[in-house]
């Protein structure tokens, strides 16, 4: 059949196999001088010809770019070995989990170009069947962030993971030690190889990676203080420093207990480095070592805590519980929100609320009664 001239900007004709055919130019080659030219297909005259009346704009207004030939596949293991260095390694780890042992397998084969919401929603709901929706919603996280890359790269105009619909994430119940459990808690660890940390722990409420990678340059004695500017994460191959969860560093001023047992810590280190003589390595100058001056290892920490508690009957509680008990405490004691928040090291105060949202409606009610109390004696 005889070629149609499209207003112009490019031809449509029929090809013997049925189907047709619009062919465009898109400037010049630069290394060969030879203009540039590209087609599009469909199965009817009137869906070529919209498809180019659409590229023919673009072309005009400036904006045109060619549909990424890249798989998702491709992409995402671009992205997160070029693109994402600035992120923390065990974040870039989880990444990469996520990507490999979910999106990949469900998504990587599709052109990075023709994924459409309707892949991703898809690829959720799947997901739905054997995942919290917490889940779910850190996988969304990831696959986002990296279509949110590939639209600043141009590869992409729009972001098709934008208005997915997720499953509603309920956090889980907070499972701190509360005042009959800590003294316990504290009986429980009496005279343990692990005292000392726990105890700390439990009384400035540091991440573990934080309290694991506590030094002793952190301590001044004087001023009793700690201050937290690293954590020692466990990494494939090994540990290793990084920086601290939201990148905020913190000067802490704990209860006399916590620096007492610093020092009582100190002496039984000075202790141990002079019964391993030669054996002793402690380069870092970590607080917390085995006899041999090596650092602490996160699966002993937590075992031999787990062991612990569920001998006290609380078998259901975590390491990170030590944290969140810290922080009960420290709201129950009188401490204000933003005090608390400065010393969990939490992006902001309204996290800090909301997170112990039950605390404060408790206080809330207590102050209450006390308020008709008063009232009723008037």
């Amino acid at each position: 059949m005889a070629r149609k001239s499209a207003n112009g900007s490019g031809t449509i004709r029929q090809r013997k196999d049925g189907t047709w055919e619009a062919r465009y130019s898109n400037g010049y080659d630069p290394k060969t001088g030879k203009l540039i030219r590209k087609s599009i297909y469909g199965k009817t005259e009137q869906i070529v010809r919209k498809k180019l009346t659409a590229i023919s704009a673009s072309i005009d207004c400036g904006d045109y770019k060619e549909p990424s030939k890249l798989t998702v596949s491709d992409w995402l293991n671009i992205w997160i070995t070029d693109y994402a260095l600035k992120l923390k390694p065990l974040t870039i780890k989880s990444y990469k989990t996520q990507i490999d042992n979910h999106i990949i397998p469900a998504l990587g084969k599709l052109k990075l170009s023709a994924l459409a919401p309707h892949h991703i929603q898809k690829f959720y709901n799947k997901l739905d069947e054997e995942y919290s929706p917490k889940t779910v919603k850190n996988i969304h996280g990831v696959l986002h962030r990296g279509l949110q890359k590939a639209i600043e790269l141009g590869y992409i105009r729009l972001n098709p993971a934008e208005n997915c619909e997720l499953s509603k994430v309920v956090k889980p119940k907070l499972k701190p030690m509360d005042k009959t459990a800590i003294p316990e808690f504290l009986a429980a660890i009496k005279g343990h190889q692990f005292e000392n940390l726990y105890l700390i722990d439990l009384f400035t409420g540091l991440r573990q990676s934080e309290i694991i990678g506590l030094t002793w340059d952190c301590v001044d004695f004087e001023a009793g203080t700690i201050y937290v500017y690293r954590q020692y994460q466990k990494l494939k191959g090994g540990y290793k420093w990084a920086t601290l969860k939201n990148n905020k560093t913190r000067l802490i001023k704990p209860a006399d207990l916590v620096m007492d047992t610093l020092k009582a810590e100190k002496i039984l280190q000075n202790e141990r480095r002079l019964k391993a003589g030669s054996g002793w390595s402690n380069p870092e100058n970590f607080i917390f070592t085995n006899p041999l001056g090596t650092h602490m290892k996160h699966e002993t920490v937590s075992k031999n805590y787990k062991k612990i508690v569920t001998g006290i009957g609380l078998p259901e509680l975590r390491f990170h519980d030590l944290r969140h008990s810290f922080a009960v405490v420290s709201i129950q004691a009188g401490d204000d929100i933003k005090t608390v928040q400065e010393n969990l090291g939490h992006h902001s105060a309204a996290f800090t609320m909301d997170t112990y949202a039950h605390v404060t409606d408790a206080m809330r009610k207590a102050s209450s009664d006390r308020m008709n109390a008063f009232i009723d004696t008037l």
